[in-house]
C-alpha cells in the first residue's frame, strides 16, 4: 500500500502532514443541510476555535448552514488550503480533479465506497492514489472521519464533539471511524485534553506510520495512544517507535485482530507456539511499546503517562479511607510488579498519633470511617506519609464531584491533596476507586490544581504497571552487537546460504546443514538394519535412542518412529525391526532412508529453539520448555532477530520452567552463558541461511551443566524467495 513517500520524498513527510494538520483555510465540498457530517464538520470548525476561513461548496444552493455556498471550488477568490470532501463517491474524482486543477495540497476524503468494498473500490481508490500522487496531494482517507487538531482549534471531524474541546499532551491515532469520537468523550469525560486526533479511514496514502512519526516528533504530544487493526508497514512502524523510546516519548497501543499462521509454519511445533498475536507482542515489546488490551487501559495509560509521565520507581505508599479499597489494591499492585514496603518506625510513630485508637499504621493505610467525623484526616496522614524516604511515590484516592451537588467539601478536600502534592518530595496520584466520569467542574478543579485522577483500582494500577515497564525499557541500552556467533570451520561442504536447499530438510539432511555451521549435535549414525543398529549402539555404549529418518516425516513419535533409553544391544535390533513396522504402517507412502542410532541424554532439561520467518515481521526467535511436551506447557519467550546474548539471557528469565534451568530437583543448573551462546548461534545460522529459510527448529535442545546438543532438528525452505519481511 502506498503511503506519503509517494507525494513527497521521506525527508519531507512530517512537513506534508503539519501543512495537512495546520490549515489555514478548509472548504467543504458537498456541504448540505441534509447530511449530519456536513452539519457536525461545520459545527465543528465554528465553535472550537478555528479562527481561518470555513468556505462551504455546493453545486446546487447558495446558502447552506446559514451562510453562503459555491458551487465549485475555482468559484472561490484563493484556493483554500485544505478541502474536506463529503460527496457521493462517483462525484470525488471530478472533485479531486479540480484540486489538482488548482494546486490544493491537502484533502480529507470522508466518502466511502473505495479499497473497503471490493474489486471497484479498490479500482477506483488506485485511481485516486494516482492522482494524488502525480499532483502532490496529501490526502486523509479516504472512508475517514477527519482530525481534531485541538491545540490550535482545528476540526475537520464528521462526527459531532461536545464543548468544552481540551488541548492536552495525549496524541490519539485511530484505525476506525466510530472509536474516535469515543476517544474524544473519553478524554473530555476524564479531565483529560488531546494535541492531535487522527482517524484513518483506508490509509490509500497517508498511514497510521506517518501519522505515529508525526506525532512522535510534535512537539504538543507528550504519549502517544494508537488503536490498530493491522500495522501495515512494520518495519517503518519499529523504526518509528524506536525513535519515540529514544525521545522518551511513550506509545500505548490497543492491537487487536489476529490472522492464521502461514500453512508452512503451522507443519511443525512450533506452529502451535507463535500466532501473528504472539509475534505481534514480541515486536511491540521490542520497540520499547506498551501494550494494552481493553480500549479503557488505553486512554487511562496514555493519560497517567501524559500528565505524570512514569513513575520514579516501584515502591508505592497508599493512603485510603477504606480497607476493601486497600486490599484490592494490594492485590493489584502484586500483579503489577508494584511494591507496597511499610513506612518507617518514625513515620508510624507518627501516623499512630493521629489515627483514631482502632486504627493501624500500615501500608497501605486506612483510616477508618472516622473520615466522616474528621474530613481532613486522609490530606493529614497522606501530609506524613509523603515525608517517608521508604516511598518512590503515594497514591490515594479523590471522589469526583456530582453535577447540580453542593461540592464545597469535595472541593475543599482537592485543594488539600493538592497542597499536599506540590509540597511532597515524591509525586502523589490521585484515584478514584472506580472507573468514574469526572464532571466538568471536577476537570476544571484539576486544570487548576494540577490533578489528573486515575480511572480506579483496576485500571490505575494496569496504567502504573505499564508505565514502570516502559520506564525500565526506555532505560535500557540499545543493541551494542547483532546475534552472537559460534565459532565456524573454515570450510564447508555447504556454502552457508541455503541457495540449493528446497522444501523440508529432516533430521539428517538438517544436521549436515548446522554441523558445517560449527552447531553442537548430538552424536548419530544412520542404521539401515536391525543388526547395523544393534553394531552402532554397541559401539557408543551405555543407552541409546533410535529415531527414523525420512525427511518428510515431521512428528516421529505420532507414527512410532522413536525407541529411547534402549540399554543392550539387542534392544536396539528389536527396536529397529518395531520402527520400522510401526512406520510402513501408518505411513506407506514415506521412504524411509533407516533408523539413527543416537546415545541418550538424561538428567538435564530441554529446550525447543526456532527462528521462523513472519510474513509481516520478518525472522522471529522463539524459545520455549517442554521438549515433547512444548506444545502442551505453551511457555514460550519471542524475540524478532537479531538479538543480543544479553536479550537471549533475559529469554530465558521469561520461561515459566526456568526453575529447570537451575536445577530443580536435583538435575544439574544449566551454564546460561554457555546456553545462551548456543541459541544465538542457531539464530546467527537462521540470519545466514537467507531469506528462503522459512523455519529452523531445534527440538529438542538438551542442557545439563555446560553440556548443550541439538538432539533433533528440521528446516522448512521456501521453493521462491520470501523477502526480508516487513517493509
Amino acid at each position: 500500500m502506498a503511503d506519503i513517500a509517494d507525494v513527497t520524498a521521506a525527508p519531507d513527510r512530517r512537513s506534508a502532514l503539519k501543512a495537512l494538520f495546520h490549515p489555514r483555510s478548509i472548504a467543504l465540498v458537498g456541504a448540505t443541510d441534509n447530511s449530519r457530517w456536513s452539519s457536525n464538520t461545520y459545527t465543528n470548525l465554528r465553535q472550537c476555535g478555528f479562527l481561518g476561513p470555513v468556505h462551504l461548496v455546493h453545486p446546487v444552493r447558495e446558502v447552506v448552514h446559514g451562510a453562503r455556498a459555491v458551487r465549485r471550488l475555482s468559484d472561490l477568490d484563493e484556493p483554500p488550503d485544505l478541502v474536506y470532501v463529503m460527496v457521493p463517491t462517483a462525484a470525488v474524482m471530478p472533485v479531486m480533479e479540480e484540486v489538482a486543477r488548482l494546486g490544493i495540497r491537502n484533502a480529507v476524503v470522508l466518502t466511502a465506497g473505495f479499497g473497503e468494498v471490493g474489486a471497484d473500490g479498490v479500482r477506483l481508490q488506485e485511481e485516486l492514489k494516482t492522482l494524488a500522487a502525480a499532483h502532490k496531494i496529501t490526502v486523509l482517507g479516504p472512508n475517514g472521519n477527519g482530525f481534531i487538531n485541538a491545540p490550535a482549534g482545528i476540526v475537520p471531524y464528521g462526527l459531532p464533539v461536545t464543548l468544552p474541546l481540551r488541548s492536552g499532551p495525549i496524541g490519539v491515532m485511530l484505525q476506525s471511524g466510530a472509536l474516535a469520537s469515543t476517544a474524544v468523550s473519553f478524554v473530555r469525560q476524564h479531565a483529560m485534553g488531546l494535541s492531535l486526533l487522527c482517524s484513518m479511514g483506508n490509509e490509500m496514502q497517508v498511514t497510521a506510520t506517518d501519522v505515529l512519526d508525526y506525532l512522535v516528533h510534535d512537539p504538543h504530544t507528550r504519549v502517544i495512544a494508537l488503536f490498530l487493526e493491522s500495522i501495515r508497514e512494520p518495519r517503518r512502524f519499529l523504526q518509528a517507535a524506536r525513535e519515540a523510546l529514544a525521545a522518551r516519548k511513550p506509545v500505548v497501543v490497543l492491537k487487536v485482530g489476529q490472522t492464521a499462521v502461514s500453512r508452512r509454519t503451522a507443519l511443525v511445533h512450533t506452529g502451535a507456539l507463535v500466532g501473528d498475536d504472539a509475534v505481534n507482542d514480541a515486536a511491540l515489546r521490542d520497540a520499547g511499546v506498551i501494550r494494552v488490551h481493553s480500549f479503557e487501559d488505553l486512554m487511562v495509560t496514555a493519560g497517567f503517562l501524559g500528565y505524570y509521565g512514569a513513575p520514579p520507581g516501584r515502591r508505592a505508599g497508599v493512603v485510603t479511607a477504606s480497607g476493601g479499597a486497600s486490599e484490592i489494591l494490594a492485590d493489584r499492585a502484586a500483579a503489577e510488579g508494584v511494591e507496597l514496603p511499610d513506612f518507617s518506625d518514625a513515620t508510624r510513630a507518627r501516623l499512630t498519633e493521629l489515627l483514631p485508637s482502632f486504627g493501624s499504621a500500615h501500608n497501605p493505610l486506612d483510616v477508618t470511617g472516622y473520615v466522616v467525623v474528621d474530613g481532613s484526616l486522609t490530606e493529614r496522614a497522606l501530609g506524613i506519609a509523603v515525608d517517608d524516604p521508604a516511598f518512590d511515590f503515594l497514591m490515594t484516592f479523590v471522589s469526583a464531584p456530582t453535577d447540580g451537588a453542593d461540592n464545597s467539601r469535595l472541593k475543599a478536600g482537592w485543594e488539600a491533596l493538592a497542597a499536599v502534592a506540590a509540597r511532597s518530595p515524591h509525586p502523589v496520584y490521585p484515584a478514584t476507586q472506580t472507573l468514574q466520569d469526572i464532571s466538568q467542574e471536577g476537570a476544571a478543579w484539576a486544570e487548576a490544581l494540577g490533578l489528573r485522577p486515575l480511572g480506579g483500582i483496576e485500571h490505575g494500577l494496569s496504567a502504573l504497571g505499564r508505565a514502570l515497564w516502559w520506564k525500565e525499557a526506555a532505560g535500557r541500552a540499545p543493541l551494542e552487537t547483532t546475534t552472537a556467533t559460534a565459532a565456524r570451520p573454515t570450510a564447508h561442504e555447504w556454502d552457508g546460504r541455503g541457495d540449493g536447499l528446497r522444501g523440508v530438510l529432516g533430521e539428517q539432511a538438517a544436521r549436515r546443514v548446522l554441523q558445517s555451521r560449527g552447531l553442537p549435535l548430538v552424536p548419530s549414525r544412520l542404521a539401515r538394519s536391525g543388526r547395523e543398529a544393534s553394531r552402532i549402539a554397541a559401539e557408543l555404549g551405555g543407552p541409546v535412542a533410535l529415531k527414523v529418518a525420512a525427511d518428510a516425516l515431521l512428528h516421529k513419535t505420532d507414527v512410532g518412529g522413536v525407541r529411547l533409553d534402549l540399554r543392550h544391544p539387542e534392544d536396539a535390533e528389536a527396536a529397529y525391526d518395531d520402527i520400522v513396522a510401526h512406520v510402513t504402517a501408518a505411513r506407506p507412502d514415506l521412504t524411509l532412508d533407516g533408523v539413527a542410532v543416537s546415545p541418550m541424554r538424561a538428567g538435564g532439561a530441554e529446550l525447543l529453539v526456532s527462528v521462523t520467518r513472519d510474513p509481516a515481521w520478518g525472522p522471529v526467535l522463539t524459545v520455549a520448555t517442554g521438549g515433547v511436551l512444548v506444545e502442551i506447557l505453551q511457555d514460550r519467550a519471542l524475540r524478532l532477530l537479531p538479538v543480543t546474548v544479553a536479550d537471549i539471557r533475559q529469554m530465558l528469565g521469561e520461561l515459566r520452567g526456568r526453575a529447570l534451568l537451575d536445577g530443580a530437583r536435583g538435575g544439574v543448573a544449566a551454564d546460561r552463558d554457555r546456553l545462551a551462546a548456543v541459541i544465538a548461534a542457531i539464530a546467527d545460522t537462521a540470519l545466514q541461511l537467507g531469506p528462503r529459510l522459512s523455519v529452523l527448529e531445534v527440538n529438542p535442545l538438551y542442557v545439563s551443566g555446560r553440556e548443550v546438543e541439538i538432539l533433533d532438528a528440521l528446516l522448512v525452505f521456501e521453493d521462491q524467495d520470501a523477502g526480508a519481511g516487513g517493509s
